[in-house]
């Protein structure tokens, strides 16, 4: 980046109340270290350490680093990280975790981006820079996960589990968090993909932790939450495909069924199998009960999707407001 191009970005920057969110629980080794590489990378900004009920001294170390800090009671990211969006204001927010794997200095480049091109939320891309940085197991199932979604909902980020991420106020105060875990990078994914919102991807490194700080991650247990959230969103924004594609199934199964009944009753004038007969009226009525489910869902799913809309057409892009004043 030219001398230029630095001096643009810092007067882009300048203008915008940027906010730093650091969600922590347990993260005493790290994040005197986070808080510290975020104020030197962004020195008008101000970094905000929600701590989760930790029991070590986190909340003492962020705030001798310099953080604002307050407590959220209730235990999981997602519980955080609502609070956080709810009690902040600012124009520009800046997401990420304190367990200091995340590249301070790839923020100001990572905003500088979201006003530019006027876009409501940037992922950061994780690059291992160390060996063990980022765990087999977390890979291929952020993978398995990321194939899933864009199966889904058509398109996805290539690290929809990254935990670093920038937004817009508009993408923020319009945002109804549902999830209360580290599900809440995947809802993150869904809403600006659903609401087909201006996003982009940008490679960042990506570190290991600091010696002597554990994860508070469970592979298996974290993938199989999350893949339940998303099929729980699936059903939340996708109703008539998924009942529809149960109605379906029904319907084959019970035409399946029918067929062999309907040959006898042609050729002998009876039906000898009436079991069969009411098991299969039975799931073809429950394919069209599914049908009109799906359809009663979807038309309640537009209206949800359009009172989002409305909510974050109501605010202006980063930077807006004050260029109109």
């Amino acid at each position: 980046m030219s001398s230029n191009d630095l001096v643009a970005e810092r007067m882009t920057q300048s203008r915008l109340d940027v906010a730093v969110l650091v969600p922590c629980y347990n993260e005493e080794r790290a994040i005197a270290k986070v808080v510290g590489d975020f104020r030197a990378a962004l020195p008008g900004a101000t970094v905000y350490v929600y701590d989760n009920n930790s029991s070590d001294g986190t909340a003492a170390a962020a705030k001798t680093a310099g953080a604002v800090v307050r407590r959220e009671t209730h235990q999981g990211k997602g519980h955080v990280v609502r609070r956080m969006f709810n009690d902040i204001e600012a124009d520009v927010y800046v997401l990420v975790d304190g367990n200091a794997t995340y590249d301070a200095p790839s923020a100001a480049p990572m905003i500088d981006k979201l006003v530019e091109e006027r876009l409501d939320m940037v992922v950061a891309t994780r690059v291992d820079q160390d060996e063990g940085a980022y765990r087999l197991g977390h890979r291929t199932g952020n993978r398995l996960l990321t194939g899933f979604v864009a199966h889904i909902f058509g398109r996805a980020f290539t690290d929809i589990l990254s935990g670093y991420r920038v937004f817009s106020r508009r993408f923020v105060k319009s945002f109804p968090i549902l999830s209360g875990g580290f599900e809440i990078e995947t809802e993150l994914t869904v809403h600006a993909l659903e609401l087909e919102l201006p996003v982009c991807e940008v490679a960042t490194p990506y570190y290991s932790r600091p010696a002597g700080s554990a994860s508070k991650l469970s592979t298996w247990q974290d993938c199989f939450r999350i893949l339940w959230t998303v099929l729980k969103l699936y059903r939340a924004e996708r109703p008539l495909s998924l009942f529809g594609s149960l109605g379906l199934a029904f319907a084959i199964m019970a035409i399946g069924l029918a067929i062999p009944i309907f040959i006898t009753y042609v050729q002998e004038g009876l039906v000898p199998r009436l079991p069969t007969a009411v098991l299969s009226t039975g799931l073809m009525l429950l394919a069209f009960l599914s049908l009109a489910v799906g359809l009663i869902l979807d038309t309640v799913t537009r209206g949800r999707r359009e009172a989002k809309l409305i909510a974050y057409l109501a605010l202006r892009a980063p930077g807006e407001e004050r260029r109109r004043i």
